[in-house]
């Protein structure tokens, strides 16, 4: 995983080079911006944050006074900015807003594993909690390989007890009125081997989907993080698998995943971008899901995050590419540090995610679950290390 150009060197380089006029969807401002604040004709810079403003059409232009105060990287006074906005940051809620349930996917080299030892369900105090907050979805990561044993392979019997347990805290998720999010956590792969079987998998996910078709609040996410598979091989297998659910009646939303990770900043240079250009479904209820972490290498392993623009940087190109096709969004994974910088990063993504128009849908932090311990991003109540600044200051402003 690589990092992107950041959208404000973008735009020093433009303007360096003559460029003055900003175009559809690019930073036309914001503290550390140097590059050109005009848009192109007919279009509005538009205040999303105080570190990012973005070139839109049909903003209207009230006269909107903003106060800020300036870093430590600018003049240390306060100034007073007039921001051209039609509406506050975050006036477009989600309709999906929650935590990563990470835990029954856990031990994920010992198939069947033993349930309290090598893998556990989500807990209902965990869903609990959350639903006390405001939030209403939860992503529920599980093991194919415990689903479908080997010995059955993918078109065999699922295994009774581990089904069970998925539709027991599925079920509790929904009749509390939230929405369960079914996540294979399997990065494209099964039985130590890349799914490649387009037959084989389409069964499965038939399968799968006959067993949760009644249940409205189900959401099924087609495969967590593909990687190192062809583009085009991705979006085949995603398609096939969307026919398939169709197929036997099931008309919840779907999330399809592309390949490198599913990166939201990799999403154009990794082919996601032209390989899913085409894609369609059936019932015209589908999402795709990108995930981003705010990391050096998107991996959600350091606290350090690069910059506080970085979570604006790194969805900027992956907002575009979406609104260009008529696409729903939806971040099924990001994550960073609990200090000032990371949290800065993370409101900026989430206020840009938010705005009026937005092709996003949904958010979900990773991650809660009971085995995390002091993990950084754990926000597994009561005490997860993400509880304390994570949810007040950078998720509870969404709701």
């Amino acid at each position: 995983m690589k990092l992107t150009v950041g959208l404000a060197a973008v735009a020093t380089l433009l303007a360096a080079n003559g460029v003055s006029a900003v175009s559809e969807w690019g930073q036309c401002d914001g503290i550390n911006y140097t590059g050109s604040k005009t848009c192109d004709s007919g279009l509005t810079c538009v205040y999303i944050n105080d570190w990012y403003y973005q070139c839109q059409k049909g903003a209207s232009n009230p006269t909107t006074t903003t106060t800020r105060t300036t870093t430590t990287t600018r003049t240390s006074t306060t100034t007073t900015k007039t921001s051209t906005t039609t509406a506050p940051a975050g006036t477009q809620k989600f309709k999906y807003f929650g935590v990563n349930e990470s835990s029954a996917e856990f031990g994920n080299t010992k198939w069947p594993g033993v349930l309290g030892t090598d893998y556990t369900w989500p807990t209902t105090q965990s869903v609990d909690f959350f639903l006390g907050k405001g939030f209403n979805t939860f992503r529920i990561a599980f093991l194919m390989e415990r689903l479908s044993p080997p010995a059955n392979g993918l078109t065999g019997s699922f295994d009774s007890t581990y089904l069970q347990g998925l539709k027991t805290i599925a079920s509790y998720v929904t009749s509390k009125g939230g929405y369960a999010v079914l996540d294979p956590h399997n990065f494209m792969r099964y039985n130590n081997g890349v799914i490649s079987d387009q037959n084989a998998w389409t069964t499965w996910w038939k399968n799968l989907a006959n067993q949760f078709k009644n249940d409205s609040k189900i959401i099924f996410d087609l495969q967590n993080e593909p990687h190192d598979i062809d583009a085009t091989t991705v979006a085949s297998m995603m398609q096939a698998a969307v026919n398939a659910i169709r197929s036997v009646g099931a008309t919840q939303l779907i999330l399809v995943e592309g390949t490198s990770w599913t990166g939201a900043w990799t999403w154009t240079s990794s082919g996601n971008a032209n390989a899913f250009s085409s894609f369609t479904d059936p019932a015209n209820n589908f999402a795709i899901e990108m995930h981003q972490y705010l990391d050096s290498d998107g991996s959600g392993t350091s606290a350090t995050c690069v910059s506080s623009t970085i979570g604006v940087d790194r969805i900027t190109d992956a907002t575009n590419w979406l609104k260009q096709r008529g696409f729903k969004g939806f971040l099924g994974e990001i994550g960073a540090g609990s200090n000032d910088q990371c949290i800065t990063a993370i409101k900026g993504a989430l206020s840009l995610m938010q705005q009026p128009g937005s092709p996003w849908i949904g958010a979900l932090w990773w991650a809660a679950g009971p085995w995390w311990g002091t993990y950084y991003q754990s926000i597994e109540p009561p005490s997860g290390p993400a509880i304390a600044r994570i949810l007040p200051e950078a998720l509870q402003p969404f709701v």
